[in-house]
């Protein structure tokens, strides 16, 4: 029975071994990779002494990959105070398994389109107001028809919102793209420095668009705690041009660029590499969010936003295909 016993022990000490062996060459790897390529070069220091401290509280010991990486995710994030860092098991994972670079962009393709590439619903709104629900930034190669196609249904309109309540981010060439449908001309809205290859970027809107562009027209964005990354810089920077008003919660506040690294083959790593500076503050909404102009909740954002429309309208007197009546029965029906 000892020797049964002996041997058992035996047996989970070779697993906890194995297990601290493999724990040790991962976080050695993700701190190079901070070290090497996150925009600011001090940061793995950090890091370091992070994963050095959990390490002797056990921290890591005994969880599965799939929980290994989301702990390490959770630390990275508070540790670092950077929302970009996110760390994922690539179950079944092998080198020779990866596709090539076009084979990914046609998967990927693929599945945005599952999804209408993020345009979930395109509407006009009582009192000649356009409305599209956006919940995602994909390629603009790929989803440039679909963005056209929702700009010009909501082209006739008086004034538009865009719902990024439940939008996460995503291509930052999909985001000028976006932005490009609001300015006349090419206009400069912000630079990217990278510091591992020590390049400054300019980020401009394009002049011309495949789809009707939506100017000199009131535009409100509805943003929540979710609204994230792409999705915080379409609304930071139509609202520091005075383009657009915000309505709704402060976001979440992740302005800067991320590369992917494949650690140990097992693990996706996301790293910030990259430093947005706007062209007209000369700042970004990392760690702070973007400010509502008015602040209410997330679930009350649409009829906050449809009311401000609808009493503008009156102020103003624009024509709309209610009568003065109607809208305000209208107001009244959203103000119960």
């Amino acid at each position: 029975m000892k020797k049964i016993l002996a041997g058992i022990f035996f047996f989970h000490s070779l697993i906890s071994y194995a297990q601290s062996d493999h724990t040790k060459v991962v976080l050695s790897d993700i701190t190079e990779k901070v070290k090497n390529n996150y925009i600011d070069k001090e940061a793995y220091k950090k890091v370091d002494s992070l994963f050095q401290n959990e390490s002797k509280k056990g921290s890591f010991n005994h969880l599965s990959k799939k929980d290994f990486a989301a702990l390490l995710t959770q630390k990275l994030r508070i540790n670092i105070n950077d929302k970009h860092f996110f760390v994922k098991y690539l179950e079944n994972y092998s080198p020779q398994k990866a596709v090539d670079e076009k084979e990914r962009e046609k998967e990927n393709n693929f599945h945005n389109s599952l999804e209408n590439f993020g345009f979930e619903n395109i509407q006009r709104l009582e009192g000649n107001i356009g409305y599209i629900n956006f919940k995602g930034f994909a390629s603009p190669e790929s989803s440039e028809k679909t963005l056209a196609a929702a700009i010009n249904f909501v082209a006739n309109t008086n004034s538009l919102i865009i719902d990024l309540r439940e939008n996460g981010g995503g291509d930052n060439d999909m985001l000028l793209l976006f932005c490009s449908y609001f300015f006349d001309k090419k206009t400069d809205l912000y630079t990217t420095y990278f510091r591992n290859k020590d390049k400054t970027v300019i980020n401009s809107t394009q002049p011309k668009t495949s789809g009707q562009k939506y100017l000199h027209k009131n535009i409100t964005i509805l943003t929540s705690k979710k609204s994230f990354s792409a999705a915080e810089g379409l609304a930071y920077f139509l609202q520091e041009h005075k383009l657009a008003e915000v309505i709704g919660e402060k976001t979440g506040g992740a302005a800067n660029p991320v590369d992917h690294f494949i650690i140990q083959n097992q693990y996706l790593l996301l790293v910030p590499t990259g430093e947005i500076t706007s062209s007209i503050s000369h700042k970004n909404w990392e760690y702070i969010g973007v400010i509502p102009d008015q602040e209410v909740k997330a679930e009350d954002a649409l009829k906050a936003a449809h009311l401000k429309i609808l009493k503008n309208i009156l102020k103003t007197g624009t024509k709309t295909e209610l009568s003065i009546p109607e809208i305000k029965n209208l107001i009244n029906k959203l103000e119960q």
